[in-house]
């Protein structure tokens, strides 16, 4: 049986009327029956062309279909023959069923939990698609064609990895036993011009003001520390955040799976390696960072700090190396205090409590919180000091903060982004960089 016809047969999703765009309409018998020919035709031949480049690949199939055509093309119009052929092509070049989605631009995320369960976001909403895979099988022939370029693996003794599509869209796959309804797939898109601070403000993420003041905070060698929720925006901060750093400094980024998109001339990108077969090779990200005090950065940019690695951060960040950036998982400020204590001591040595409290609010700044709403929007909630420590409390000050006032008839969220009124106490630092904060920016509040 033709494979998308397949596809759609097997699924019994009605496509969100919000979504028309990801039903398939309805073809006739001749249809898929010669779609199915052209599938196995372009098989065969393809194995007499090995090696071949992906644009080669995907010439020699635009060939190798048009000869098929006018041999076997019947009663189809011109505009269903390359229909055809663009479903074969999505199947042997491309990621199959999912294709589509994954080529939409409005799509920010799609989730396959298993052959003929697919979800995907746009504009921060959940749907289900009416798209399927075949069987299990045909999940894994498209997460192993994933994750075979990069050197990673997938199979039985090592059940899950995460990967990276070409454009940089980062991908984590879960298979059986682990993934008790079969083989699972995530992939979070990203975009392929990366997101500016003009965006962010078009967006919503954040105001005018906000993100001025950010800039100054980066470009004066502040360490930020990004938290927030998943799926809140954090790496797309963090980029934008990144992109503030002046051209001329040697900056390091370490990431799991490399997702940052940086426009300066010196950047060194690391990515951790996980172990190989035998379980030996292993690269973290606490090898890297360690690895990148040997590198002479000026300045350290960590994707997601959730180990070990908090603690060699924190030491660089206390010992000379300003202006690092980072982002980490936590409900609040506050929590993110929390989970990097808790980093600490995962690093194994027995240190007394204060002391790693002391490493962290000599360590950080500025901690820029990020929260998706409940219409699926994303909002820097809150802007917030590090001022140090009195006791054993490390002590906070909000300087920006995001306000619900309320829900539209449409169900987005209304609000306002406001200032507390207080000058940060690193207003002096900023000034010596030479940097004056307007003192528009810290009175006021601005509709949203």
């Amino acid at each position: 049986m033709s494979l998308f016809k397949r596809y759609i047969e097997g699924s019994t999703i009605t496509p969100s009327k919000e979504v028309p765009e990801f039903s398939v309409p309805e073809k006739s018998k001749e249809f898929w029956d010669l779609e199915a020919e052209l599938h196995n035709y372009l098989l065969d031949e393809l194995k007499k062309y090995p090696g071949q480049s992906k644009e080669a690949e995907k010439s020699k199939i635009e060939e190798l279909g048009s000869t098929f055509f006018d041999q076997e093309g019947g009663r189809l119009t011109f505009e269903e023959k390359q229909e055809i052929l663009h479903y074969v092509k999505d199947e042997l070049l491309a990621y199959g069923p999912i294709t589509p989605l994954l080529e939409n631009p409005l799509i920010s995320e799609v989730m396959v939990n298993n052959y003929n369960e697919i979800y995907f976001e746009k504009n921060g909403k959940v749907f289900r698609s009416n798209v399927n895979f075949i069987d299990n099988q045909h999940v894994m022939r498209v997460i192993e064609r994933i994750v075979s370029p990069i050197g990673r693996r997938i199979d039985e003794s090592s059940p899950m990895v995460d990967a990276r599509l070409p454009d940089g869209s980062r991908v984590n796959a879960i298979i059986p036993p682990l993934a008790l309804k079969g083989p699972c797939l995530t992939i979070r898109k990203f975009s392929d011009t990366p997101f500016t601070i003009k965006d962010l403000v078009q967006f919503g993420t954040l105001t005018k003001d906000m993100a001025d003041f950010l800039e100054v905070c980066v470009k004066s060698r502040l360490n930020i520390f990004i938290s927030g929720g998943t799926g809140s925006g954090k790496t797309s901060t963090l980029n934008v955040l990144s992109s503030f750093i002046p051209n001329e400094d040697r900056i390091v980024t370490i990431e799991d799976a490399a997702e940052l998109k940086l426009d300066q001339e010196h950047i060194i990108g690391l990515e951790s390696r996980p172990p190989n077969i035998e379980g030996k090779g292993q690269i973290t990200i606490r090898d890297l960072v360690r690895n990148a005090l040997r590198m002479r950065p000026d300045r350290i940019v960590v994707g997601e700090v959730r180990g070990a690695e908090a603690l060699d951060m924190l030491q660089a960040m206390n010992t000379g190396h300003d202006g690092g950036l980072s982002t980490g998982h936590a409900n609040s400020p506050r929590d993110i205090l929390s989970r990097l204590e808790t980093m600490v001591l995962m690093a194994g040595y027995e240190l007394p409590i204060k002391a790693i409290r002391e490493q962290i609010a000599n360590a950080i700044n500025l901690i820029v919180h990020q929260s998706r709403m409940k219409d699926g929007t994303r909002k820097i909630t809150h802007i917030t000091e590090v001022l140090g420590l009195e006791g054993e409390t490390i002590v906070l000050q909000d300087l920006y903060l995001f306000k619900e006032t309320g829900i539209r008839d449409d169900g987005r969220i209304e609000g306002k982004f406001t200032s507390t009124g207080i000058r940060p106490k690193f207003t002096e630092q900023l000034e010596l960089n030479g940097y004056r904060l307007p003192a528009s920016w810290f009175v006021g509040e601005w509709q949203q």
